[in-house]
């Protein structure tokens, strides 16, 4: 039995998973203290004007507040002349910009690294919300700055309705069963599926740790793009199934099931579907915010490492790996990774999101090639010994 969570009210990892995860909300007062006042205002809006940031400016009109407008990013300062009294900024992927933020994932160690989305900033003035709405995914949302109060409804789905005509997909309405202010601190989960609507009571920043599953159809388009980058699966299949003669517009029962039974092999081919999965779920999603690495050597890093320099994960990137018969492989950014033995129990460490130091004393040379390529692919960062946490 593990721990008791204080993100999670006092309750443990396994009691959260088997009563709340993807079924019923949970508030808990209190729950993130460290997010107080982490970013301000001031803060989300000088970065949403970021070229490189994902955000949006969500309007609803004076006269009409029925009547909504969204302008995404890039965001220009002329965009913010003129306000209405009721709007919201989005900006997605903050953890990217403050690592600060970026390490309050540590906050959610039974969930893995692979579900992570990204941690979105909402930031609104008194009265602004981006509507009545549901989410695919999973959301932790912590209250940062200010107040705001969150109601919940019914649970939706891919058949519910939206109003007509708006540029956001909002409910026409909600059974309201659950009404609460969320102070700096709180946490609410919300499952996929449930509807929410969120009203600022005053100046006030929302984090939503998002947590989102890969949808089919994205892993099904990342094995065709498998099997097209083998040439041998491009060459014509032997024709061993005319045995037959057939009208000349019909397809044969045998002769459909042999086509369908050569895509059956080759997706039973778990090498290059475990592949496809992994180098899909190893992209970063916000690939624009992995900075550009200054090129190291071996000689440089051995340098950093012997002055006390740590090993991370760059927050933008993704890094990920499966074991199986003592054997680990290594994803990193939609890319299979060739690491050496010797490096890949540390580098499983730093998947896992802890920073390590290597002892130069048991580092061979090609553990630290490893680690100077994963350094100039903006995979790994060196942290100064200033910078521990």
């Amino acid at each position: 039995m593990s721990q008791s969570l204080d993100v999670l009210g006092g309750i443990t990892a396994e009691q959260f998973l088997a009563e709340y995860w993807q079924k019923k909300p949970l508030l808990v007062r209190n729950a993130m203290p460290e997010i107080a006042g982490l970013l301000e205002p001031d803060d989300v809006m000088e970065l949403a004007l970021d070229e490189n940031v994902t955000a949006r400016l969500i309007k609803q009109k004076d006269r009409d507040p029925n009547q909504w407008s969204v302008k995404s990013s890039p965001l220009l300062k002329a965009d913010f002349q003129k306000m209405p009294k009721l709007w919201t900024l989005l900006v997605q992927a903050v953890d990217h910009y403050s690592f600060d933020l970026s390490e309050l994932w540590k906050k959610f160690p039974f969930i893995p690294q692979w579900r992570r989305d990204d941690i979105m900033v909402s930031y609104a003035p008194q009265g602004g919300s981006v509507g009545k709405h549901f989410d695919f995914y999973d959301v932790f949302l912590v209250q940062g700055y200010g107040q705001r109060r969150w109601q919940l409804g019914q649970m939706c789905n891919a058949e519910t309705e939206f109003v007509p005509g708006q540029p956001l997909k909002l409910l026409p309405e909600m059974d309201v069963n659950f009404d609460e202010v969320l102070a700096p601190g709180d946490l609410l989960y919300v499952p996929p599926g449930l509807s929410h609507y969120g009203l600022a009571e005053d100046d006030c920043l929302t984090f939503s740790f998002g947590f989102r599953m890969p949808n089919v159809s994205d892993m099904m388009d990342r094995v065709g793009d498998k099997f097209a980058e083998n040439e041998v699966l491009r060459n014509p299949l032997t024709d061993i199934i005319r045995d037959q003669i057939s009208a000349a517009g019909e397809v044969t029962a045998n002769e459909l099931e042999y086509l369908k039974s050569k895509i059956m092999e080759q997706l039973h081919n778990s090498n290059v579907l475990e592949d496809a999965i992994m180098s899909l779920m190893s992209e970063s999603k916000y690939p624009e915010n992995i900075p550009e690495a200054e090129e190291i050597g071996t000689g440089d890093l051995e340098e950093a490492l012997d002055q006390g320099y740590s090993i991370m994960l760059e927050p933008a990137s993704r890094l990920l790996y499966t074991e199986e018969d003592d054997e680990i492989l290594f994803w990193g950014n939609g890319e299979g990774l060739c690491i050496s033995e010797a490096f890949a129990e540390k580098l499983k460490l730093i998947a896992n999101g802890e920073s390590v130091m290597l002892n130069l004393d048991f580092a061979d040379e090609d553990m630290l090639e490893d680690l100077a390529d994963l350094l100039n692919e903006s995979i790994l960062m060196l942290v100064p010994p200033a910078e521990e946490e």
